[in-house]
């Protein structure tokens, strides 16, 4: 997508990842859990994909020794259906294999099957669930995992 482009989150990004964050997830983050990891974990990166200039979306992982973990990914409501969360998760495996790290794992929500289909689309496979993870509805999260 030429109107497309992805790139590392800095901290002048943050009032707009917030909306995103707010709006896309029950228990969102505060502003002080970006800073933080902003700052200070140097196992983290986060992207941000922009779309005609506008941030629309990010996507957190922490890199940690031989494989990446994704902790975070959202698309605003508005821009979803366009191929954006395609692209940030292509971005996000190609920024890790650049790095020579081809393992990757998550979690989501056992009744996310749109986020699943987009993960499996990249090769992620469920091996697993974490019973009641997600504290604002104890539902389960399954754990998928790609390239290990």
């Amino acid at each position: 997508m030429d109107n497309t482009h992805v790139r590392e989150m800095t901290l002048d990004d943050l009032d707009t990842i917030l909306e995103i964050e707010n709006t896309c997830f029950a228990a969102p983050w505060a502003r002080n859990s970006f800073e933080d990891e902003i700052r200070n974990n140097h196992l983290a990166k986060y992207l941000i994909i922009q779309y005609d200039g506008q941030i629309v979306g990010y996507g957190g992982m922490w890199i940690i020794v031989d494989e990446a973990h994704i902790t975070n990914i959202a698309i605003d409501k508005e821009f979803r259906n366009k191929g954006l969360g395609s692209l940030l998760v292509k971005s996000m495996i190609e920024y890790v294999e650049e790095l020579g790290i081809y393992a990757m794992t998550l979690e989501v929500r056992e009744s996310n099957t749109a986020a699943q289909g987009l993960y499996m689309k990249f090769g992620f496979k469920a091996y697993g669930k974490r019973p009641k993870y997600y504290q604002d509805n104890n539902e389960d999260a399954v754990i998928m995992w790609r390239g290990e």
